[in-house]
């Protein structure tokens, strides 16, 4: 059965991502990449990651995918109208995804599966008892690098919207 919804959720994922690119109106574009994100979660979610899964949604199509979509409320795009693209733009286009295509043949052409191991699995790998104690125990320098990274780009993204003083926005 988790095969089947395997599959299901890689071919809409596929699809809603290919969406994404071929739709030419941004807010459906977005709501696409929701989708794909949703089908994500699901996969988190049949790889027993439920943590992983949980933050998919709160932060990517939760919080960001909001965002997008005010930022592109805000744009008014119907006043330019798409221009039509030269032809050797498109021709670059075909060229480039052409590579693309190739390369990604190379690539998965080499690709050797490996067996799974069912009896040595551990189901209980995606949990967040079992991140929090890799992440603390393993992995400790990196995580608190990371925070002081973020940190560091919370206090400039404060001083950067920070009003001078007089100065007026509306």
């Amino acid at each position: 059965m988790s095969v089947y919804l395997f599959y299901f959720l890689s071919f809409l994922a596929l699809l809603s991502a290919a969406m994404v690119i071929i739709s030419k109106n941004p807010v459906h574009s977005v709501l696409y990449l929701i989708l794909t994100f949703f089908c994500l979660t699901g996969h988190y979610i049949l790889l027993n990651a439920q943590f992983v899964a949980i933050v998919n949604i709160i932060v990517y199509a939760g919080a960001i995918m909001v965002l997008f979509l005010f930022v592109i409320m805000f744009l008014n795009l119907k006043e330019n109208p798409e221009k039509t693209k030269a032809a050797y733009l498109k021709f670059a286009a075909v060229i480039s995804g052409g590579i693309l295509l190739t390369l990604f043949i190379a690539i998965l052409r080499k690709v050797e599966l490996m067996p799974v191991d069912y009896i040595n699995f551990d189901a209980e790998i995606g949990l967040v008892e079992k991140l929090g104690k890799v992440l603390y125990r393993d992995y400790l320098l990196p995580f608190e690098l990371a925070s002081i990274l973020f940190l560091a780009a919370m206090v400039g993204a404060v001083m950067l919207g920070k009003r001078e003083v007089g100065e007026r926005n509306f």
